[in-house]
């Protein structure tokens, strides 16, 4: 009796699936690395404590790449190109940001609207990548939207300060980058992306901390701090990365976008516990409105749908839609490179 082949989406839903699951632990990790960040910038002056913590996580994902054996070719002149783009985006960009934003305001709240990110990347994606908001995914913009608006009307009442911009500006900084790179169709391992974006920005960073630090400036840190440092980069930038720029190149960019929104409502617990933060009722308001905005996402389920557009050699579907794995479906009919 011949065996029967498993559907044609199988495998794609497989690969979903265990997207979604690297999605649910980027948000606990990232999540847990805002309050370390301020504990660390107690002691440890911001470019030193970015620098070191890139430098650290970057460490961490060239050997990552060398324990498994992963590629860490770009290709072309025009595939660096891209990469230095994207890292000043996504990881330079983002790094300092966030971090000079939690000098001027609560760390829960920074964590919070730096996650304004997904509506301007589900606006960004509309517009360049073509990818339409279906299923959930309109209902999910519109809890983001009202959750982030709850929490910035009483912050407009009073005066705005800086690091609430600085916060809006690590998120549109981040969707620019990811849709910039979802855009760009980096024909390479994605780690390989990922530990170049880092080993990138931290020459960047680097030298901001030589210009306005004048060097590393660690003379006041204890162990506390000195700890909340490395360990910012450990989680932050080496398993984050890692995980977010896998991420990208599985799932939608919207999915990934609005996934990790469950994130900074981790950080807003990790603060409350770990830094003694009290949120108002606003900030509890907007949390709630944020996670359920998540939770529309990481449930809505398209893969058979996807895979189904693939088999039928639709040029048409969007370059995020097609499922990791090809079958049989050329990478120009599939919108995107072929994984591998």
């Amino acid at each position: 009796m011949r065996n029967r082949e498993p559907p044609p989406y199988a495998d794609a839903a497989a690969g979903d699936a265990g997207a979604r699951l690297m999605l649910a632990a980027l948000c606990v990790v990232w999540g847990a690395t805002w309050p370390i960040m301020r504990i660390a910038l107690n002691e440890v002056p911001p470019f030193t404590m970015r620098t070191i913590s890139v430098f650290v996580g970057g460490v961490m994902l060239f050997a990552i790449c060398a324990v498994k054996r992963r590629s860490l070719r770009i290709p072309g002149a025009k595939g660096w190109v891209h990469v230095a783009i994207a890292a000043m985006l996504n990881v330079a960009s983002f790094s300092v940001f966030s971090t000079f934003a939690q000098l001027s305001a609560a760390t829960s709240r920074v964590a919070i609207l730096s996650y304004t990110m997904p509506i301007w990347a589900v606006v960004l994606a509309w517009i360049f990548l073509r990818e339409r908001p279906t299923g959930m995914q309109p209902i999910a913009i519109a809890l983001c939207a009202a959750g982030l608006g709850v929490l910035i009307y009483p912050l407009a009442e009073t005066g705005i300060p800086i690091g609430i911009l600085l916060a809006l500006a690590t998120g549109v900084s981040w969707a620019a980058g990811t849709v910039y790179l979802k855009w760009a169709r980096l024909q390479a391992d994605p780690m390989a992306i990922a530990t170049w974006q880092v080993a990138i920005s931290f020459v960047v960073i680097a030298a901001c901390m030589l210009i306005f630090e004048g060097g590393p400036q660690l003379q006041a840190a204890h162990r506390d701090g000195l700890i909340a440092t490395v360990m910012s980069g450990v989680l932050g930038t080496g398993t984050a990365y890692g995980l977010w720029f896998s991420i990208i190149r599985r799932l939608p960019a919207m999915t990934a976008s609005l996934g990790v929104l469950g994130s900074p409502v981790i950080g807003v617990i990790s603060s409350v516990l770990i830094l003694g933060e009290r949120p108002t009722l606003a900030d509890i308001v907007g949390f709630a409105l944020i996670l359920a905005a998540s939770a529309c996402v990481l449930l809505s389920r398209s893969a058979p749908a996807l895979a189904a557009a693939e088999s039928n050699g639709d040029d048409a579907t969007p370059l995020s839609a097609a499922p990791v794995r090809q079958h049989g479906a050329s990478s120009r009919s599939a919108g995107r490179p072929t994984h591998r």
